[in-house]
């Protein structure tokens, strides 16, 4: 089998079915689809994971777990993966029709730990707007110590399928019940596969909802960027990495502590201690990180959001991304 598509659900009633028919829109046949039903508590959810099982009994696996999280749910639905590839989709989100077909063409070509592809973001009223996932396009495979600059592509789980085998050798997992458990877990994969292939395709369909984690108000649990980032740093270092990789984890830190984690408490609250906290952080162990060399290679927008972070312009960002929407 080719392709474990891992989906999970939690009280995700209104989603789930659009999904499901989403990554069966395919003639591809070579394919498993395994539904993690993570402790739902809406009375319904448990019953629409059963019902769309039951209706593809040859094709679809469901398993009922107390709540372990989204992390703890990709962990569940790679124990239960008998495809090479795993490909996790999250339960509001969609694929483009046929995606399964075209990844399997792309495979049979390049047989790479990993083909990552790219996206569309979804504002949930019909608009859909492309999005690169992915730092570096090249049309041959390569490793991460030939382009390092990989590691700063967007760290989701869902734009690209993954050897079952780098989870599995590697003792490699999502962490439970934590937010932040893409950055903490792909960051690894990167470094481990011995190839990746990337494709310009726009294969997932990434709806922005408000009740998702990363447009959540609960403002205080961004500090949780911190503890990701000390997870796969202490691993880089711990496999005799970090060094090679220093100056490209700085950068990856900028992103994604300094200006990410940073935009997403401004934008709720520009006087909140997390911003101090942000900065301690890259100043405790990035010293350099102010050097213009780690932001020569960012889009535009990402600069100018880096160089008013450094001014602790926070108002004036907040309005400009407002603006931007």
């Amino acid at each position: 089998m080719l392709f474990s598509v891992i989906i999970p659900a939690y009280n995700v009633k209104d989603y789930l079915q659009f999904c499901v028919n989403s990554v069966m829109n395919t003639k591809f046949d070579d394919y498993e689809i395994i539904i993690i039903d993570d402790g739902s508590t809406d009375n319904a959810t448990p019953a629409l994971c059963d019902k769309i099982a039951e209706e593809h009994p040859e094709l679809i696996r469901v398993i009922h777990q107390e709540n372990r999280g989204l992390g703890g749910a990709r962990n569940t639905g790679t124990a239960a993966a008998k495809g090479d590839y795993l490909f996790f989709v999250d339960s509001d989100d969609t694929v483009v029709p046929d995606t399964l077909e075209i990844l399997a063409k792309i495979i049979k070509e390049h047989p790479c730990d990993i083909i990552a592809f790219n996206l569309y973001t979804d504002d949930g009223k019909g608009t859909r707007t492309p999005l690169n996932s992915n730092f570096i396009h090249l049309d041959k495979p390569f490793k991460l110590s030939e382009h390092p600059e990989f590691l700063n592509s967007l760290p989701n789980a869902w734009s690209r399928v993954w050897k079952r085998s780098l989870y599995t050798d590697n003792g490699i997992e999502y962490p439970e019940r934590a937010w932040y458990e893409d950055i903490r877990t792909t960051s690894k994969l990167f470094a481990v596969a011995d190839s990746i292939y990337t494709v310009k395709d726009h294969l997932y369909v990434y709806l922005q909802r408000d009740g998702s984690i990363m447009r959540s108000s609960n403002v205080e649990r961004n500090v949780e960027i911190i503890d990701a980032f000390n997870d796969f740093i202490g691993w880089y270092k711990e496999k005799g990495l970090y060094n090679e990789y220093k100056d490209i984890l700085c950068e990856l830190a900028i992103l994604n502590v300094l200006v990410a984690a940073s935009v997403r408490v401004l934008m709720i609250d520009t006087k909140h201690p997390l911003l101090t906290k942000f900065r301690e952080y890259m100043e405790a162990n990035f010293p350099d990180f102010k050097n213009p060399k780690h932001i020569k290679k960012l889009p535009k927008m990402k600069r100018l959001a880096y160089r008013l972070v450094i001014k602790k312009r926070y108002r004036l960002l907040k309005l400009l991304f407002t603006f931007k929407g």
